[in-house]
């Protein structure tokens, strides 16, 4: 029964947010905490130490007086909206067995002219994350495993592909919080900060992606050129291409129709309509409605490791948002200088920290929880939240920590500080001084 949890969990804050009901948030926090915490053996290693330490330093809070009941239940619908955010995105994996251009995806993606396989790969993988999250991660490595024996791509040459491949795999799905809507740190940003949307921030942050983009394909274009020359062209696309793009078109109308009817922003839309979809789908296609269920189910319970990562970083940021006093913000800031070294400094503070094993989410969640204030104090936070979206994508990229290094790492059989530095170091070095002039010259329109 307990593999039902996570699922139960996902789907109560998915009513929820239907609803508008605090209560059923709050249940659904609590049972997150109530089955991960018997099971933090069985997690992963960092998710272990992440729960361990929210719980820690929540209980040290409550027992010092310095988090209140109605702060503690923030904390804890926070984890419910975030561990639900993930799972329910993460039920698009049932669908990637079911499509066949989703196996085949790299003959797909290298076919064409070489000069443009780098942001090809950039882009289709944004594409792929926006919807299946950490799925494209998977998708994409697993594809290039099998690739690379069937084959027989070995020594100097595989390591060529596995650089081109992963990198650029990696640096799209880190585009993901530049652009999708469905992405964690939207949905963060706009949940502490109602606001702010995602259609305010998406100028700023898609002409970085697009910076970001330019700087990779000036660095791997001559990479890619060498992997050209030893693909497989196909001819044609392989079956239910359109049906791919027909399922994932319903899914962003559906959102759009939710945001035009509801009070729901476009992360929460996202929430809904990715499962609706999903679970129809395979409904219609399956024609088994036990099966179908069991296996959205099992998809949900797969992301444990995930969810907990989530879960307990969204109650850690509210917690440690919660003591810092409404006034010291406002006090930082004098004039339009002070908001740019601001700015600049939430988004250099979020892959600083991530090199050394803080988790991105739970510095963000901190930082929003922060901007929360900071909008309350009556000053403009659209400029520090486009800095943090900004350094988010950064630190996705460099963390040897985070859960999307560790899995490219896995697949290359790599070191997870080659994959974070050695590939994406120069890339970080080169993107952090036009992001930082961006943001001065975004001043006087997001101030």
């Amino acid at each position: 029964m307990t593999q039902y949890f996570l699922p139960a969990a996902v789907l109560c804050e998915l009513i929820a947010l239907l609803t508008g009901s605090h209560l059923l948030s709050l249940v659904a926090g609590s049972i997150f905490l109530v089955y991960f915490l018997p099971r933090l053996g069985r997690l992963e290693g960092y998710a272990r130490y992440l729960m361990l330490v929210t719980v820690t330093m929540l209980t040290g809070f409550l027992l010092t007086d310095r988090l209140s009941g109605p702060q503690l239940a923030e904390a804890a619908t926070a984890a419910a909206f975030y561990g639900a955010f993930l799972g329910s995105l993460g039920t698009m994996q049932c669908l990637v067995r079911r499509f066949e251009v989703l196996r085949r995806i790299h003959d797909v993606l290298l076919g064409g002219k070489p000069a443009w396989l780098y942001p090809k790969y950039v882009l289709t993988s944004c594409s792929v994350a926006s919807v299946l999250n950490f799925g494209v991660m998977n998708l994409l490595c697993g594809a290039l495993s099998e690739t690379l024996s069937q084959r027989g791509i070995t020594g100097t040459a595989r390591l060529r592909w596995l650089r081109s491949v992963l990198s650029s795999t990696l640096r799209g799905f880190a585009l993901v919080p530049l652009i999708a809507p469905t992405s964690v740190a939207v949905a963060i940003i706009t949940r502490e900060v109602p606001s702010l949307s995602w259609v305010q921030i998406l100028p700023f942050s898609a002409t970085a992606a697009v910076v970001f983009i330019g700087v990779g394909w000036l660095l791997e274009y001559r990479r890619f050129s060498q992997v050209s020359a030893e693909r497989t062209l196909m001819r044609g696309w392989p079956a239910g291409t359109g049906r791919l793009v027909a399922v994932i078109a319903i899914v962003f109308a559906l959102m759009a129709l939710l945001v035009l009817t509801t009070p729901l922003n476009v992360s929460r839309a996202a929430m809904l309509s990715v499962p609706t979809v999903t679970f129809l789908y395979m409904w219609l296609t399956d024609r088994g409605l036990v099966a179908v269920a069991g296996e959205v189910a099992d998809s949900v319970a797969g992301l444990h490791n995930e969810i907990c990562i989530f879960a307990a970083s969204a109650a850690l940021g509210v917690a440690l948002s919660a003591q810092v006093p409404p006034e010291v913000l406002s006090q930082l800031l004098d004039g339009r200088a002070s908001l740019f070294i601001l700015a600049a400094c939430s988004m250099l503070i979020l892959p600083l920290l991530a090199t050394v094993g803080i988790a991105p989410i739970t510095v963000l969640s901190f930082l929003a929880g922060l901007l929360s204030q900071f909008a309350a104090s009556g000053l403009e936070p659209l400029l520090v939240a486009v800095a943090l979206v900004i350094g988010f994508s950064l630190a996705m990229m460099l963390s040897p920590f985070g859960p999307s290094v560790m899995l490219l790492s896995r697949f290359g059989q790599l070191s997870r500080w080659v994959v974070a530095f050695g590939w994406n170091g120069v890339f970080a070095l080169t993107s952090i001084p036009l992001m930082l002039l961006l943001l001065w010259v975004w001043l006087p329109w997001a101030a």
